[in-house]
């Protein structure tokens, strides 16, 4: 039953990091591009023989989202904190009852 908290826990972690890494991939997409990425506006961006300016975008915007999701990140960070504090001490407590 623990180790099924700590991979939900962890899971919850990445997805809520993933707004973040979205929109640093853009950032340095951008920048490897030689695009201007920006807040104010959707800027051409021709990569491939397309234009990836709206989906680079859409992409660093994502990022606002984070606003909302790393609080739960931290949030699910502390839990898994005191869980692995909770195991260690059960785990001391019974190492030392068994001497």
């Amino acid at each position: 039953m623990k180790r099924a908290a700590y991979i939900i826990l962890a899971a919850i972690i990445a997805v809520c990091l993933l707004p973040v890494l979205s929109t640093l991939a853009a950032y340095a997409t951008a920048s490897t591009l030689g695009c201007q990425l920006d807040e104010g506006s959707i800027h051409p961006c021709p990569a491939f023989g397309t234009d990836i300016g709206p989906a680079l975008y859409t992409a660093a915007m994502l990022g606002w989202l984070a606003l909302a999701t790393l609080p739960a990140a931290a949030l699910s960070g502390l839990l898994i904190s005191l869980l692995a504090l909770s195991d260690l001490i059960r785990y001391l407590w019974r190492r030392t009852r068994h001497r």
